[in-house]
């Protein structure tokens, strides 16, 4: 049988693109498609080294695991020892996934045409086939991970979030909550609701204790406010269970930056809510935050960056 090498190299530069995509698409990483073709090349080239027994020492696991680690590295550029580890983690399940599906497909049509060596299937097999497998691959791990995602517990909801507004910070704890949509209606800015106890170090006093009376109007000029803070007051209508058209006060913060387990979203326009209760009972969280703070952090059009 003649493999030529060329073929080899297209076929496993296309698929190590896929894994990759797909690991980025599944965990919602920002996808920088040229940094993944460098990394999906780098994987090719070795599959051609491992065939050819040019280098017999790459043949070994150990090679290989440095080899995931350099790929998902240069992919991804991870900021921690724990986003490396679960962008490995998940590249390796996406890998295992598509695979099996791509193996899955080649075998049942042309299975007398497929060998292995050092770790390398190779054949007479149209690419289509394995590009097949792939994608089915892909779309297969992606619904599971769909499904695991919607049963995750509130503790892997909950971030850290630094508020900041002049030259005071605050850091809490916040929680994904879907069901918060909340925006400011003329300027379309997110809202995060916040508890009221934790923001006195970065707010001031007289502001927060009469929330109330700010809101329905029941405060002389500057009474409780300057003029530095009253440019920055929203009045934000929501509709909760047993509350209809109810109002809360907002404050713009010069920007939020919430910490993920791979990547840092910063927003700077931003409406902190100030909420007059508890969120936590436990005090594990102190805030929420709606889903669209975390999926529109690729729209070029919103506020929002990636460090």
């Amino acid at each position: 049988m003649t493999i030529y090498v060329d073929v080899v190299l297209l076929e496993n530069l296309c698929m190590n693109y896929i894994i990759l995509f797909g690991t980025g698409y599944i965990i919602r990483l920002k996808i920088k498609h040229l940094r993944i073709l460098l990394s999906s090349l780098i994987g090719a080239i070795y599959a051609i080294l491992a065939y050819a027994g040019i280098f017999p020492m790459y043949a070994n696991i150990f090679v290989k695991i440095v080899l995931s680690i350099c790929m998902v590295y240069i992919a991804f550029y991870p900021k921690n020892i724990k986003g490396m580890v679960k962008e490995l983690i998940v590249f390796y399940l996406v890998s295992f996934a598509l695979g099996g599906c791509a193996f899955a497909l080649l075998y049942i049509v042309r299975p007398q045409d497929i060998f292995m060596k050092d770790g390398v299937y190779i054949g007479t097999y149209p690419i289509k086939i394995a590009l097949l497998g792939g994608i089915v691959g892909f779309i297969v791990t992606y619904i599971a991970f769909k499904v695991v995602k919607t049963r995750m517990t509130k503790n892997e909801l909950i971030y850290d979030m630094v508020i900041k507004i002049k030259d005071k910070e605050l850091t809490t704890k916040v929680m994904l909550d879907t069901g918060n949509m909340l925006k400011d209606p003329i300027s379309n800015m997110p809202v995060v609701l916040v508890e009221k106890s934790i923001l006195y170090p970065i707010l001031p006093k007289e502001l927060l204790e009469n929330s109330k009376n700010i809101l329905g109007g029941d405060f002389k000029e500057n009474e409780y406010i300057n003029n530095e803070y009253r440019t920055r007051l929203r009045i934000i209508p929501f509709t909760s269970v047993g509350k209809q058209n109810g109002m809360m006060l907002g404050i713009k913060v010069d920007k939020i930056k919430i910490i993920t387990d791979v990547d840092e979203v910063i927003n700077d326009n931003a409406i902190i809510c100030v909420y007059e209760k508890e969120f936590s009972k436990r005090k594990k969280y102190f805030g929420l935050i709606g889903i669209d703070l975390l999926e529109r952090r690729e729209n070029k059009n919103e506020h929002f960056t990636n460090t």
